[in-house]
């Protein structure tokens, strides 16, 4: 069997096609198929929302009042917002769709009498699979046939250490192989499992991430805010001669839905949606959307050698002969210690060399695959009428097996591998005992010489990476000397250390510090490193075996290389489709940048706010008349969320060192933009009270346009640390502000709905807002100074280069 794991001489047939569509139709696809809304329930919860519930009542009470253009107006703005609603969610649902294309599982199946690679959704009760190192039992099942089998199955039983399994024992879907392989029927799929039947009488809490939790408290703060001002207002109008109760009620619900950030969780979600697509463009494919405030945070990447340092192209450049007759008879029992189905990439390059030199492999009886522990493969086959047990490994670990019939051959090998692991070549020796069963005293047939060259990009990409704050730590199996060699040509700082290091706390904790990798480590090893790591840094480990699993779980950020088994992929928060160290340095850049998207947002979003609610209430209470008819101020508040979604598209600076939340420096600048603004608004009242002496009707609308255009300004301010003009915002935002200020502007003009401006109060305001654009930025400044002065600082931020979303 080329394609297959020979198990067992007598296997199953498996069942047909025709029969696993029979049988899926009467059992549905192999998947944990979730409760989902339907189109009229989700239409439901959208408008039983308490911002689509205040849209409602501020047009029913305009009606009831008698102004129905406001009321027609904010029912067109109701359904405008239900309508974004809608198209958001409708694009956030096919993004999830198409992210979930890129981490679909595979089976091997026995269909029609031949083995076939299919979806696992596609798996039904009675079909024979296969399992393999890595695989991720699909369904509930029987086993068949088994060699050396053990599954890990903590997901279902919270136990880390595997578990020995045989032949009869039923096994569960969501446990996965540690070592052996096995054919198994299917007994259960889907909701039919015993895991689905588990998550079935589960009820799923959705767990806020650290940066959700910090938006809701700036909506609950700001909302408390706008209702205690809304309450004081209130009760100062309603004694006011002249003014009706309905009216103020109309106002007051138009000031809360102006007041509280209805568009914060939307613009967040959007921000984050579009910085999870770009990941994906990238090929970077993000599972766990909190794992992106992580990833922005990490300082520290423990990295694999093969296939992110290097090309992950390893082929067979030599081989030497010891005991074999010849080249193609070390290749042919090199090859028959192989199986196509492990998908290996050591044992592919020895398929491949097979192939080469048209060597076919022998026939096997049975098959042992090499794992992290054993370090090797093992076949017993047959040729010529006689059993062959041969083996295929780590040098170190063959050597043990093998007789040398003279000291001469022992050291030609000693010296061959040697000489291997300073040209940076690794090596697999194979070695083989006739009419035998037993893996001992084995006859060294001889050693294949593997390479695999280094990444073009992977240089100047730890560079980069150090220069942004991330150090870059190798992990490799492989010897010290080839691993210095890498670390060398890779210009990585520090030494390379033997694994000798893990066997002491105090030790590994000074040489995560001072080491630039380690060689010769165990998957054990590899968990401590990232348990000692995390105590003083934000780590990041890639990983693409079984083996790497505890280490990915106990990373802050832990990332499934390309062609990683099925278990990791499902365990790790980021899965790579493409190789490189250069993709998992873009997934940490752009982690950062949708990070500082949602800070400028909400430091934007905290000033207007405030501003907003702050400059009405002391208007109201001062004047004692409405400084915005209701309809201004619902249009006001649509207008400047409006060029905010746009943000998920803006430049951003990138910092040189990990991005976290600085409250207060952010409280800092929300305040002093918030001031300024009240400040802004408060003189312009006084110009246009007691120097022009325009009528109430024109101030009105006078407020509206100052309050649009200013705002909008304000976002060429909060985008960036740096001076607005030397960074502009992207053209997204730029068009985005810019159409919304002429809509005012011209609204202004035109008097619809609103008492008109001439053309040269609409040119004062704007000439007014761009001067007070510049005090925001003057405090701006003060801030920045007063902040890095402080905590003693160098100015990180405005000294790091600017980077651009694409």
């Amino acid at each position: 069997m080329s394609d297959s794991i020979r198990l067992s001489i007598n296997e199953p047939a498996g069942l047909s096609t025709a029969e696993a569509t029979r049988i899926r139709k009467q059992f549905g696809a192999n998947i944990l198929e979730e409760k989902k809304q339907g189109f009229f329930a989700k239409v439901f919860s959208w408008v039983f929302t308490p911002i689509s519930l205040m849209l409602l009542a501020a047009s029913a009470l305009s009606f009831v009042a008698g102004k129905s253009g406001n009321g027609v107006i904010i029912l067109f703005l109701f359904l405008a917002n239900f309508g974004i609603r809608i198209w958001h969610e409708g694009k956030a649902d096919k993004a999830i769709a198409k992210l979930q294309e890129h981490l679909a599982v595979y089976s091997r199946v026995k269909r029609d009498g031949a083995w076939k690679k299919v979806p696992s959704s596609e798996l039904v009760p009675g079909d024979l699979s296969m399992l393999t190192v890595g695989a991720v039992v699909p369904a509930d099942a029987n086993i068949v046939s088994e060699t050396n089998l053990s599954l890990n199955e903590s997901m279902l039983t919270g136990e880390s250490l595997p578990r020995t399994h045989t032949v009869g024992d039923l096994i569960y879907s969501g446990s996965f192989v540690a070592t052996g392989n096995a054919l198994i029927t299917i007994s259960a799929t889907g909701n039919r499992t015993y895991f689905g039947k588990t998550l079935a009488s589960v009820e799923h809490a959705k767990k806020r991430s650290a940066l959700e939790q910090d938006i809701m408290t700036i909506s609950r703060f700001l909302s408390i805010f706008a209702i205690i001002v809304i309450v004081i207002l209130t009760l100062f109008l309603i004694e006011q001669p002249g003014i009706k109760l309905i009216e103020v009620l109309t106002l007051d619900i138009s000031l809360l839905i102006a007041g509280i950030p209805i568009a914060l969780p939307t613009v967040m979600s959007l921000i984050i949606s579009v910085g999870v697509l770009d990941l994906a463009r990238k090929h970077a494919v993000v599972r766990r959307i909190a794992s992106l405030e992580n990833l922005a945070n990490v300082d520290l990447l423990l990295s694999d050698k093969t296939g992110t340092l290097t090309e992950n192209r390893i082929r067979v450049d030599n081989v030497t002969v010891l005991t074999a007759n010849d080249e193609k008879e070390v290749v042919r029992f090199a090859v028959s210690a192989t199986d196509p189905a492990e998908k290996n990439a050591l044992e592919d390059a020895v398929i491949e060399k097979a192939k080469s030199v048209l060597v076919a492999s022998l026939q096997q009886q049975k098959f042992t695959p090499g794992d992290s522990e054993r370090k090797r493969s093992t076949a017993i086959v047959t040729d010529d009428g006689h059993v062959w047990t041969v083996a295929l490994g780590s040098p170190s670990t063959i050597r043990e097996l093998c007789v040398f019939d003279t000291d001469d051959l022992r050291k030609r090998f000693d010296t061959e591998v040697s000489q291997a692991a300073e040209r940076g070549d690794r090596s697999l020796v194979v070695a083989a005992r006739k009419d035998t069963t037993e893996e001992h005293d084995l006859q060294p047939l001889g050693i294949l010489f593997l390479s695999d060259t280094l990444r073009s990009d992977a240089k100047q990409t730890i560079k980069e990476m150090m220069d942004e704050g991330i150090d870059v730590k190798m992990l490799t199996g492989d010897g010290i000397q080839i691993a210095r060699e890498v670390a060398h040509e890779l210009n990585l700082p520090g030494d390379i250390v033997p694994r000798t290091v893990f066997d002491s706390p105090e030790t590994l904790s000074a040489a995560m510090e001072t080491a630039g990798g380690f060689a010769e480590v165990l998957p054990k090893d590899k968990y401590l490193a990232v348990e000692s790591a995390k105590k003083t840094h934000s780590v990041a480990v890639t990983g693409d075996g079984v083996n790497d699993v505890p280490p990915i779980k106990a990373a802050d950020v832990g990332i499934a290389v390309k062609n990683s088994v099925d278990a990791l992929r499902s365990t790790a928060d980021i899965v790579l489709l493409t190789n490189g160290i250069s993709v998992v340095h873009d997934a940490i850049i752009d982690a950062r940048k949708v990070f500082m998207r949602i800070y400028h947002y909400s430091v934007y979003r905290i000033s207007e706010s405030a501003r907003l609610i702050i400059v009405i209430g002391l208007i109201g209470i001062l004047i004692g008349k409405f400084p915005l008819t209701p309809v201004q101020i619902i249009i006001l508040a649509v207008l400047n969320d409006l060029p905010i979604v746009s943000l998920a598209f803006d430049h951003v600076h990138i910092t040189h060192t990990p991005a976290t939340i600085d409250v207060k420096r952010r409280f800092l600048l929300g305040t002093t933009y918030g001031i300024t603004g009240v400040l802004n608004s408060m003189a312009m009242l006084y110009v246009v009270l007691f120097a022009l002496h325009l009528p109430w009707g024109q101030i009105q609308t006078l407020f509206f346009l100052q309050l649009v255009v200013s705002g909008n300004l304000l976002i060429y301010i909060a985008h960036t640390e740096r001076r607005w003009f030397r960074h502009l915002p992207s053209w997204q935002v730029m068009v985005a502000i810019s159409s919304t200020q002429i809509i005012a502007t011209l609204w202004a003009l035109s008097g619809w709905f609103t008492t008109a401006i001439p053309l040269w109060v609409i040119g004062f305001v704007w000439v007014w807002s761009f001067g007070w654009m510049q005090t925001s930025e003057m405090g701006k400044m003060l801030v920045a100074r007063f902040t890095h002065a402080k905590a003693g600082s160098p100015q990180a931020v405005l000294d790091a280069s600017a980077v651009s979303s694409t």
